[in-house]
């Protein structure tokens, strides 16, 4: 059974991190992607028939030798000389900086503590779901994918001062997609450069892009980084890559003949407002300079922001392209900044410029932004294209997050360079020059919500502003007849009034002629995307490729909804992506890797130790046979269960329906008499919260009280508690049975499905399913958005001022009179 990517991710770092112990994240992770790496490239070179493979692995270097060090009392060393150095020997890629220390007592603990620790580390990989080694680790890449989450995960534990290592894999992907690299437009001899690379992600995300090996070369100031961005390279499929450490601006590694080396593509997310950026530069700068950086002018000591983007240009070719995300400082900062902004603006090199949410990166809260680059035709460049995407976002723990769709709709709107109100505009280098050069967004683009403007004249005499229904006007454009439906005229102009109560708007607005045909619009367009997309699903098989599969459906459904009247396409798309993300992604990998039939099998479910050494159930079951317990990831019990057995279900159902009446009764009879003198006194067992009553209790009572006279109404009330017990015990009996043999048929079921009634099952009870769900979901957002608005406008003026004054009057006189007649006057 292959593992579920969320499962293998968030195993991994819960047990990564429950061993962490004191110890810095920023350190730990080095110890942790450290061995990933050695168990990756061990699963992927080590014992293959290759003549030349990319990683060369001496013999007893494996990670399969590395396990074999577990409980030896010099684990560390050997670590260190057995496993580390023999690979770095082999390998001219790595180097010592690459890796931590293995013997290092300070941070591992010392003796036997450090044995145990690394022991443990150790096993986290060894698992058995984590063995790569067959033909999967050719075609997937849930190890390199592993490595980026630790990541992020790590720089999210370690704080802004040390969080830098990594970018957001979100940014990296939209830079990667800004830039325009793809397939049909790289070749080979492509190359990409990242003067700050950290750990690479920037990197391979454009790689990912241009969807085959190209040339990736990288520099970072710090050793320990530099060397995860190697590891990181190799996860990736790009051992080939070059990765240097150094320092960018003052020693950049890079070059040809003495001259900055240059390139088709050069991306970057350099550390903010670097303040020592210039120690050790020729003085003065920008004469001096030996790579003719700076020409445009000097940026200030302690701002290195532009030298960083002036490095860029000068790394490009005359036709490259580039992107780097900088501070939104850049955009308007004076002096010797607003010189070089000048400069850029003026050679048409600046293409675009994206305004990003604040607090996405790791080493900073505030608000950044993308400057696109692009030396080709630039010359005859006549404007800047601008977006403010500020506010799509979501909140991710301590930090935002974009999502797909706001990624998609920067980069739809970018590539069409089409204007959105309040999101985006081309604006000329002649409106740029009359502000001076200053790029601030809010310069260009009013971002700030509409004011909802309150109107005095309907406050004072009533009556709903027609210019508030007329910003309704996309609602009644599409349902036409609904306004009127709603509202009617007053005898004042420009003023309506709500024609029923409001508590019966949202009925009114879901029972309308055209919200019924906007509802049957909608499902149409989806019914026809299923048809389009289900031959899709079906020829999906083992060894196929998820990615390229979400890929193309969720284009494909975006493009289907850009028609659709008052939804947003991308709120749809974002739903797709969501459901992918959650569930159908593991669906999808779980196939590729077992097939249909294998991957709709239950497996069973075991107790393990929790950190407590307690046994404990992992997860919760589908459905038990005896005591064991069983669950299908693929095929889930409910939907074989909702398709085959629909008459077991609904007779469980009846059941439920029939234990919910006594139990109904018993807490009433409980209420009632379990007070002060209550008859239900004597039967009450424990000094609990709420006590216990049983039916053996009851007839000990029942035998205690046989000839008491005056027991007759404690005896009535006792056996009629009684009776509703015994019907709710045969009740449950005959439920527990029923679901005994639901479970035995479930269980009998899944052996017999074939591949047709598995793909049934799965791509129309459960991913169409729930997407119908989700869609429908955005439907009831709709009414509900409309119905809201139309409440809050008829409460907001359903009292006019006098109304008010004439109420408030008439409660001071009543509080008067009762004043009065207490012999107060106010």
């Amino acid at each position: 059974m292959a593992v579920k990517k969320s499962d293998l991710y968030s195993s991994i770092w819960a047990s990564c991190d429950q061993l962490r112990g004191g110890m810095d994240a920023s350190l730990y992770k080095n110890y942790v992607l450290s061995l990933l790496f050695i168990k990756y490239i061990t699963d992927k070179y080590w014992n293959r028939d290759v003549f030349d493979p990319l990683v060369k692995i001496p013999d007893g270097a494996s990670f399969h030798d590395l396990k074999a060090l577990r409980g030896k009392s010099d684990i560390g060393d050997r670590i260190n000389t057995q496993i580390i150095q023999p690979l770095i020997d082999a390998n001219p890629k790595l180097s010592r900086n690459d890796f931590p220390n293995f013997n290092d007592p300070d941070k591992l603990g010392e003796g036997a503590k450090m044995v145990e620790r690394l022991g443990n580390l150790i096993s986290i990989f060894a698992k058995p779901e984590l063995d790569f080694s067959s033909n999967r680790a050719e075609h997937d890449d849930l190890l390199g994918d592993a490595y980026e989450y630790l990541m992020r995960h790590f720089a999210t534990e370690s704080g802004k001062s040390k969080g830098q290592f990594y970018t957001p894999s979100e940014v990296s992907r939209l830079i990667a997609k800004l830039l325009g690299i793809s397939r049909e437009n790289s070749k080979a001899s492509t190359n990409v450069y990242d003067p700050t690379c950290g750990s690479g992600s920037l990197l391979l995300k454009v790689a990912a892009e241009a969807g085959r090996q190209i040339t990736l070369e990288g520099q970072e100031q710090d050793v320990t980084t530099a060397g995860l961005a190697r590891m990181n390279m190799i996860l990736h499929d790009f051992p080939t890559a070059t990765i240097l450490s150094g320092d960018t601006l003052n020693d950049p590694k890079f070059k040809v003949e003495g001259h900055l080396r240059v390139y088709d593509y050069v991306v970057a997310n350099p550390p903010f407002s670097a303040k020592a950026w210039s120690t050790g530069m020729p003085v003065p700068i920008r004469e001096k300079d030996p790579y003719q950086r700076f020409v445009w002018g000097e940026p200030p000591a302690k701002q290195g922001d532009y030298a960083f983007l002036l490095h860029i240009i000068r790394s490009l070719k005359s036709t490259g392209k580039g992107a780097c995300i900088l501070p939104h400082g850049v955009l308007f900062r004076g002096n010797a900044e607003a010189e070089i902004r000048e400069n850029l603006v003026k050679s048409g090199i600046l293409k675009g410029i994206v305004g990003l949410p604040a607090n996405l990166f790791y080493g900073t809260g505030i608000p950044a932004c993308i400057l696109l680059l692009d030396k080709e035709n630039a010359t005859a460049r006549k404007g800047i294209f601008l977006i403010d995407a500020s506010k799509g976002f979501i909140k991710d723990g301590p930090k935002n997050r974009l999502r797909d769709q706001d990624l998609h709709k920067i980069v739809d709107i970018f590539q069409r360079q089409a204007d959105l109100p309040g999101y985006s505009r081309m604006v000329s280098l002649d409106e740029i020059a009359r502000n001076a050069y200053n790029l601030n967004l809010p310069r260009y683009i009013d971002g700030s919500d509409p004011e909802d403007l309150q109107d005095i004249e309907g406050h004072l005499r009533g009556g709903i502003p027609e210019r508030d229904l007329d910003g309704l006007a996309s609602y009644w454009t599409e349902f036409a007849g609904m306004r009127s439906m709603l509202f009617e005229t007053t005898d004042r102009i420009g003023y309506s009034r709500l024609r029923l109560p409001a508590s019966e708007v949202r009925s009114a607005i879901f029972e309308h002629p055209r919200f019924q045909a906007f509802h049957a619009t909608v499902n149409s367009l989806l019914d026809n995307w299923k048809t389009t997309n289900r031959p899709l699903l079906l020829a999906f098989q083992q060894k196929s490729h998820p990615k390229a599969l979400i890929e193309i459906l969720s284009e494909s459904l975006l493009e289907t909804f850009r028609t659709a009247p008052l939804l947003e396409a991308y709120d749809i798309y974002q739903r797709l992506m969501d459901q992918w993300n959650d569930s159908m992604q593991d669906d999808a990998y779980l196939i590729a890797s077992d097939g249909w039939i294998k991957g709709a099998q239950p497996r069973e479910i075991v107790k393990i130790k929790n950190k407590d050494d307690k046994l404990v159930w992992p997860e919760d079951h589908d459905y038990l046979v005896g005591k064991r317990r069983f669950k299908s990831d693929l095929v889930p019990s409910a939907i074989l269960i909702d398709r085959f057995f629909p008459a077991e279900r609904d007779g469980l159902i009846e059941l439920d329906a029939r234990i919910a009446s006594p139990e109904q009764k018993l807490e009433e009879l409980r209420e009632e008499h379990s007070g002060e003198d209550g008859l239900l006194n004597e039967v009450l067992e424990g000094d609990s919260d709420k006590p216990k009553i049983t039916a053996k209790g009851i007839r000990d009572r029942l035998k205690a009280i046989a000839k008491d006279g005056d027991a007759a109404e404690e005896r009535e009330v006792l056996k009629s508690y009684l009776k509703l017990l015994e019907e709710l015990s045969a009740t449950k009996a005959t439920r527990d049975q029923s679901q005994k043999e639901l479970d035995s048929l479930v269980h009998a079921k899944y052996p017999t499905l074939t591949e047709t009634d598995i793909k049934d099952l799965v791509i129309d009870d459960k991913w169409f399913a729930r997407l119908t769900t989700s869609v429908h979901g955005e439907l009831d957002r709709i009414s509900q958005l409309l119905t809201r608005r139309v409440k809050e406008l008829a409460e907001r003026y359903e009292t006019p001022l006098p109304q008010l004054t004439e109420r408030v009057a008439d409660l001071e006189a009543k509080v008067a009179g009762h004043l009065a007649k207490m012999g107060f006057s106010l």
